[in-house]
């Protein structure tokens, strides 16, 4: 049994101010493999405080010293990408496979580009008016990262912070902390001087709320849900600090007549039920074009026979379960509401699959005849579960993608690209995947509408944890 009973804070694994614990479940057993502390308001302001500190001298280093520092930071997360990897199939349930070439090694990827971003950057310019324009550290920055994507989220928040100057507190979700003490053992032997960078573990109303309210935090930095992130933004609008967003989505799949349909639909299956089906910008609303509708749900219904599910400790292209029983529970209830509302069940449906009842798993289910105003169309359901609804023209189909309260990323299959180019521009969401392709490492990804503000990622990532200055040349 695992215990994670310290916070890195200062430079140093210390103890927790309070003894509140919780269970570490595994979601493909249902059984507890560990205990992780739980911080409070106290542990928040010991982090701030050191990440106070830290900053007054970490802000002034020059970018060739935190290049150096991320240089080492990838050694180091390249020894550690097998832990991590193991760290995440046992506590959120990505299959083993996934879990290493996706979830852990985003944490390098991300890192990468992040690297090139800041070699590109000029520490100044020349505005046409001869002014000069600085860009500088934002501060202390409160990050708050997911669950389903762990890593992934962890670096997109952390690595910008260390590269750009700033300073940061760290809170993961309480559902995967175990990948979390390992990136922060990856920052320590990176060698950050103490209080750069601080992790505290805990739950949103104990330490992401004291974070948020915290005077002395610049910045706020969320991913997670709609809710959780409107609750962020009310309790930093006091301090006035920034915040970034980045929450969920109901993402659009516009499928085409004139599409490679044989091998757009399986892998627009595959894409939904992908990470079993938790992630914010997964393609959950197939929009079919009528007069391939019938062929799409032939294709359709046989890669969504096709899709296997098992244990993720076993190597394969299989997905795993949900993260716990909550989620397990909200999935049946969604799909139950789907099948109360009238969609038809082309695959899956309720309970769990054969074989596999002892932990979260769930059927991979794919509704179609779905009626774009109910509820399964609208609201985000977060496990694999597609639906698949009828348009007749280009514009309906448009009207329908973006008649949702999200903009997270929207998807397009079509062979004609001058329809491609007319779709994309009327899309509302920030990022749009074309036949299979989607932006890579490097490139901005965040939101529309509720989907969030702010974007992640390269250069772009690097601009919110900065502040701007201007002033004239010096002139004697």
């Amino acid at each position: 049994m695992l215990t994670l009973n310290k916070f890195y804070i200062d430079g140093a694994w210390v103890d927790p101010a309070s003894d509140a614990t919780m269970p570490i479940m595994n979601p493909a057993t249902a059984t507890q493999i560990g205990t992780v502390s739980m911080g409070n308001s106290e542990d928040v302001d010991r982090a701030v405080a050191a990440a106070k500190r830290a900053f007054e001298t970490f802000s002034m280093t020059p970018k060739a010293e935190r290049l150096a520092l991320l240089e080492n930071l990838r050694v180091a997360t390249i020894a550690r990408l097998d832990d991590l990897a193991a760290a995440m199939t046992s506590e959120m349930g990505a299959p083993a496979t996934m879990s290493l070439e996706s979830q852990a090694h985003s944490g390098l990827g991300h890192l990468d580009d992040f690297i090139a971003a800041l070699k590109s950057m000029e520490d100044e310019e020349t505005l046409p008016n001869g002014d000069i324009i600085s860009r500088e550290p934002i501060g202390v920055c409160g990050l708050i990262t997911p669950w389903n994507w762990p890593i992934n989220q962890i670096a997109l928040k952390v690595v910008p912070a260390l590269a750009t100057g700033a300073t940061c507190v760290l809170k993961p979700s309480e559902h995967t902390p175990i990948s979390a003490q390992i990136y922060a053992e990856i920052v320590e032997a990176a060698g950050y001087p103490a209080g750069v960078f601080n992790l505290v573990q805990g739950d949103g109303i104990s330490v992401g709320s004291a974070m948020s309210r915290h005077p002395d935090i610049a910045m706020m930095s969320f991913t997670g849900s709609t809710r959780a992130g409107t609750a962020v933004s009310k309790d930093a609008a006091d301090g006035v600090k920034r915040v970034t967003l980045e929450l969920g989505g109901k993402s659009p799949n516009l499928v085409f007549a004139d599409a490679d349909l044989g091998k757009r639909i399986a892998e627009s299956v595959e894409g939904c039920f992908y990470n079993t089906g938790q992630s914010c910008n997964a393609p959950t609303r197939l929009l079919v074009e009528r007069s391939c509708y019938d062929e799409v749900l032939e294709l359709a219904k046989a890669a969504g026979e096709a899709q296997k599910v098992g244990d993720p400790a076993q190597q394969g292209d299989h997905i795993g379960p949900v993260f716990d029983k909550i989620q397990y529970d909200r999935v049946q209830a969604m799909i139950k509401i789907g099948i109360d509302e009238g969609a038809r069940v082309l695959v899956g449906g309720l309970g769990k699959p054969e074989g596999l009842e002892a932990g979260w798993f769930v059927k991979p289910t794919i509704f179609c005849d779905v009626d774009h105003d109910m509820r399964i169309s609208r609201e985000e359901i977060f496990g694999p579960v597609l639906v698949i609804t009828p348009f007749d023209t280009e514009d309906d189909a448009i009207t329908m993608a973006n008649d949702t309260d999200y903009g997270l990323a929207a998807y397009i299959q079509s062979g004609d690209e001058a329809r491609v180019s007319r779709v994309v521009r009327r899309l509302r969401a920030g990022t749009i995947q074309i036949n299979g392709r989607g932006p890579d490492y490097g490139s901005p990804f965040g939101g529309y509408k509720q989907s969030g503000n702010g974007r992640e990622g390269g250069v772009f990532g690097l601009d919110d944890y900065l502040e701007t200055k201007v002033r004239p040349p010096f002139t004697a």
